[in-house]
């Protein structure tokens, strides 16, 4: 199992966050994408099958 960032002590507000290739929505780190963080680019399976669809 992965360990949360550094420093994180139940305070989300101090999660790293970046915006979503598609729409710009803000998202915040979620345990789920701690191996592949890097990679996330999109907030959601929509944003995703938008992006794809416009090329």
């Amino acid at each position: 199992m992965s360990p949360t960032p550094a420093g994180f002590r139940g305070n989300k507000a101090g999660l790293p966050s970046k915006p979503c290739a598609a729409c710009g929505l803000t998202m915040t780190w979620r345990k789920r994408w701690a191996k592949n963080w890097a990679e996330v680019k999109f907030c959601s399976d929509a944003c995703r099958r938008q992006k794809a669809a416009r090329g």
